[in-house]
């Protein structure tokens, strides 16, 4: 009888970590630009493959602007005044905080993703 008492806490905790594991922990693949609401300017992260080859370009007003790759592949462009982190030149995916326009995206944060 005593087994028995203890088998639906068990299984009610089974499905919270399988909830938990498949639902709320963080994913480590790429993201989706068609995720975004584009009307809205609401900041929202998204983690993209940096495009190396098209180069970092800076301007006279401090604005930073460059390519990222979604998981479709679709190629946006990045801006912003953001302060870029060290070792952005050799990342391979970072995790960008902004908003995008369905044309490119404004960042208002660049972290490094391992």
């Amino acid at each position: 009888m005593k087994k028995e008492k203890l088998i639906i806490p068990a299984l009610l905790i089974v499905v919270i970590l399988v909830m938990y594991f498949s639902y709320f922990s963080p994913k480590d693949e790429l993201g989706l630009f068609s995720d975004f609401d584009t009307n809205s300017n609401a900041n929202k992260e998204i983690l993209v493959k940096v495009l190396q080859e098209k180069g970092f370009v800076k301007d006279g007003s401090g604005e930073t602007t460059f390519y990222v790759e979604d998981r479709t592949g679709k190629q946006v462009v990045v801006s912003g005044s953001m302060e870029m982190p060290a070792g952005i030149e050799t990342a391979n995916r970072i995790t960008l905080s902004g908003h995008y326009n369905g044309n490119s995206f404004h960042a208002h944060e660049v972290k490094i993703k391992n």
